[in-house]
């Protein structure tokens, strides 16, 4: 065999490998990087292939030149040998990651630092409460487009038929109100093809607090997104421009001009190669020009939310609670091992996002000893020392309450009411219409109020927390002088007496089991009363009264 053609054909079998490593680099999009699992499986294919091409002329050569023995082995195999290099690297790398050799840099992942929950979680009202999570969204997106479908409007029932709305609802800070948003998809292949040139022509946005949906209508469309194919996938378009980078999945951000973008963390393992993984900055693709640019984390622009994956964040709490004191102690003592609740939702606070999860002892599911809050944006945690029910108790506590009705309650979020620790959830019926919201105490999760809209329920909540005899609120104030007026009512099975001093607008009011000397109190009586500076519907709790000597 003439080695030039010998060389043409290790060159054809190489060439072959390489065509088809093309080929399954653009359908898979494997990080070209040995921090991937990915990469390993994508290169050990490439020699495979290349193994399988040259057969034939190694067969060839190999029979020409007379090889035996090591000699024709260690030519014949010498792909296989690179390939078996590699699964030693990763077998390796993989046992370098188990968290029995690590346990103390798992732990050490997320930086978790003790809050204060009344300096921390600014007091909420019912105007400002979050109600939607993310089926909700998903029907009030789907209802928007059937509105534009209803329309006599040629344009926008063009536009039902060419686009539908995807399903991937992403909360947002978007001008300081917590926001939805999702990009709508091409309604088929065919549909892409003949809208392809002027892309996507907005995206769907929904106000969570006022519920109001908008389909935000773009001058140019979107051109680089999930649902496009070929080049401009925006998977593929962020892999072909950052082939070394570990990227999570992106998702869609505004920022404060209506601007859309895709961001993808960029990820990092910081533990024996393959373990560990953390976010050490992110990619942004401008959804319309295809413009892109590269953050360190600590560089990311303040409008941007989505940043630190919610799943990750409490895996790396979870390595924080579990080994804290050591591998062995996470599964054998115990001791002081904590976890994160089964689910975890969303909180819009100070122009952020973040993710909300109770923590509780693994040897107790019954109540929560905290609860965790972490920036999606700067990774910054923090855990509260808050203890009381779990998010599955406050459900079936808010379920309780309609129980003849048979709603069910959405995972809660985590509000301040009055400086109290508050769940929030909506109660649905059978189809999944929000029906009720309901509000439970964290601390006592048989304080629950139930109302038709949130204002009613944020008025029953405070009216029930302020009947409680241990509630403490956070601001007291004092009132003297003499009783103008004085009445009393039974309610809920407690008699309460209400009245009012000479000089202040509203009522005071204090049930008699509190201080069995109301019965006494007669109008002219001259009081001293600390009461809760909270007032609801111009009645205030009084917290303390006592009867003045007499002038």
């Amino acid at each position: 065999m003439k080695k030039s053609k010998y060389l043409r054909g290790e060159g054809l079998a190489l060439l072959i490998a390489l065509v088809v490593g093309f080929v399954a680099f653009y359908v898979f999009l494997p990080p070209i990087s040995l921090q991937s699992r990915e990469f390993y499986f994508f290169a050990i294919l490439l020699i495979g292939v290349w193994f399988l091409a040259r057969i034939p002329v190694v067969s060839s050569y190999v029979e020409e030149k007379g090889m035996q023995g090591k000699k024709k082995k260690l030519y014949s195999f010498f792909p296989l040998l690179i390939a078996a290099l590699l699964v030693v690297l990763l077998v390796l790398f993989s046992i370098l990651s188990l968290k029995i050799f690590n346990a103390s840099r798992y732990s050490s992942l997320l930086r978790v630092e003790e809050g204060s929950f009344t300096q921390d979680i600014p007091q909420i009202t019912y105007d400002q409460i979050p109600m939607l999570d993310t089926e909700s969204a998903q029907r009030l997106g789907d209802r928007k487009m059937g509105e534009l479908a209803a329309t006599n409007n040629e344009e926008q029932k063009s536009l039902v038929s060419q686009f539908e709305v995807s399903d991937d609802y992403i909360q947002i800070n978007y001008q300081n109100r917590p926001m939805r948003v999702t990009q709508l998809e091409y309604a088929s292949f065919f549909k892409w093809l003949t809208n392809r040139k002027e892309g996507l022509p907005g995206y769907i946005m929904i106000d969570m607090v006022t519920q109001e949906t908008q389909l935000v209508r773009l001058e140019q469309g979107m051109k680089y997104s999930p649902s496009e194919y070929f080049g401009r996938n925006i998977e593929r378009y962020m892999r072909f421009r950052y082939p070394t980078m570990l990227l999570g999945e992106p998702s869609l951000e505004v920022d404060d001009d209506g601007t859309p973008y895709f961001v993808a963390p960029r990820l990092k393992n910081r533990i024996g190669m393959l373990g560990g993984t953390d976010v050490v900055g992110a990619v942004f693709v401008n959804a319309i020009t295809g413009g892109h640019t590269y953050y360190d984390l600590a560089d990311v622009p303040s409008w941007a939310d989505h940043i630190c994956p919610a799943d990750l964040l409490v895996e790396q709490y979870d390595y924080y609670g579990a080994y804290n004191d050591g591998f062995f102690n996470a599964y054998i003592g115990q001791r002081g091992v904590t976890r994160t609740t089964e689910d975890y939702n969303y909180i819009a606070m100070n122009d952020d996002v973040f993710v909300y999860t109770g923590v509780t002892s693994v040897s107790s599911d019954q109540s929560n000893i905290g609860f965790l809050l972490c920036n999606q944006r700067t990774k910054e945690a923090k855990f509260y020392p808050v203890s009381g029910a779990t998010e599955q108790s406050a459900q079936s506590s808010a379920q309780g309450a309609v129980e003849d009705l048979g709603y069910t309650a959405t995972f809660p979020i985590l509000l301040n009411i009055n400086n109290q620790p508050t769940y929030f959830m909506s109660l649905k019926d059978s189809s999944g219409l929000v029906k009720m919201y309901a509000m439970v105490n964290v601390a006592n999760y048989q304080r629950v109020a139930v109302g038709d809209t949130v204002a009613e329920c944020e008025k029953k909540y405070t009216q029930t927390m302020q009947a409680d005899s241990s509630y403490v609120p956070q601001e007291t104030q004092q009132a003297s002088g003499s009783i103008e007026e004085i009445r009393s009512a039974v309610v809920g099975g407690y008699t309460w007496y209400y009245f009012k001093i000479i000089g202040y607008p509203q009522y005071f009011a204090m049930s008699v089991e509190q201080n069995t000397s109301l019965p006494v109190l007669n109008t002219g009586d001259s009081v001293t009363i600390t009461y809760d500076s909270q007032a609801v519907d111009g009645v205030a709790k009084a917290l303390d009264v006592t009867r003045n000597p007499a002038s």
